[in-house]
């Protein structure tokens, strides 16, 4: 069994890389393209196992090139392959990326593909696996009601749930009560709170205004400004690790799996969000998002 079970998406990132994002209608010459694994969900698993947690992905697949990607992905960095499903008829999802070699931003079209057909019943044996983990992370990218189905099992077999809300969407009162962790970035909190966060100050009114909507423990990570958390009681303000960033596709996967993998072996919080925010940092010096997550001896 594993420590952490992560439900989310594989995708295929194609990325290029050039001087800057092209606006509508324009062409721009790019410098270089990679074609590597990405998806939030299965970002996290690899930040997870690279990390040395023991980790099952739980996701859809078509069979074709990219489904082949997915799973020696998986397969290379340790991660159980037994909760993939596999489907012939659909397609393995791709992600195009777009980034401005400059500032390491980005910009992305997912097309979800595969699991964007998941039902409750395709998950019997993946939902009796999340009822044997520590820890249960996911995010918004396979359909609702099978994330609320998964977060609700989880936290009635007295997992630690976590949830990464992106990309964000609307969400109902029953995702927050059944939620430990809600780590969205400056941008998903803003979503979710009507809050543009610019600074510390903006930070913590977020917090403050999710808390009140049932949420216990919120983390907002602020990109290079760092980030901010709260339970009610205890506030953390951290800055970024400085580090010359080249591409941050990927960067709060990074963060979402080295957050899971501290609170497996149970380190105080401060001490899994300093953990997380370097294991984010050092994914933004590498280009792509799976293949960039750090190995534990690069922390």
């Amino acid at each position: 069994m594993s420590d952490i079970s992560v439900l989310g998406i594989f995708v295929a990132d194609v990325s290029f890389s050039g001087p800057k994002i092209p606006a509508v209608g324009e062409t721009i010459l790019g410098n270089k393209y990679n074609v590597g694994p990405g998806g939030k969900g299965c970002n996290q698993a690899v930040a997870i196992a690279r990390l040395g947690g023991k980790v099952n992905f739980i996701s859809k697949i078509g069979k074709d090139d990219y489904g082949q990607l997915a799973l020696d992905t998986l397969k290379k960095n340790n991660i159980d392959i037994k909760n993939v499903l596999q489907d012939e008829n659909l397609q393995t999802g791709v992600a195009g990326i777009l980034v401005d070699k400059n500032s390491g931003k980005n910009a992305i079209n997912v097309i979800v593909g595969a699991p964007s057909s998941l039902k409750i019943s395709d998950l019997d044996n993946q939902i009796k696996e999340i009822k044997n983990s520590k820890i249960f992370l996911t995010q918004l990218e396979v359909p609702k009601n099978v994330t609320l189905h998964c977060l609700k099992t989880a936290k009635a077999s007295g997992c630690i749930t976590i949830l990464n809300p992106a990309p964000a969407s609307e969400i109902t009162k029953e995702f927050f009560s059944n939620i430990d962790y809600f780590t969205p970035n400056e941008t998903e909190a803003e979503f979710y709170t009507g809050i543009k966060i610019t600074n510390e100050k903006e930070a913590k009114q977020a917090v403050d205004k999710l808390i009140h909507l049932g949420i216990k423990k919120i983390i907002i990570t602020l990109g290079e400004k760092g980030l901010f958390y709260s339970d009610g009681n205890e506030e953390i303000y951290l800055k970024a690790n400085s580090v010359k960033a080249i591409d941050t596709t990927g960067a709060g996967d990074a963060f979402n799996g080295g957050l899971a993998f501290g609170l497996s072996i149970k380190k105080p919080i401060r001490e899994c969000l300093e953990f997380a925010n370097k294991v984010a940092g050092i994914s933004t010096t590498k280009l792509g998002a799976g293949d960039a997550m750090p190995f534990i001896k690069d922390i």
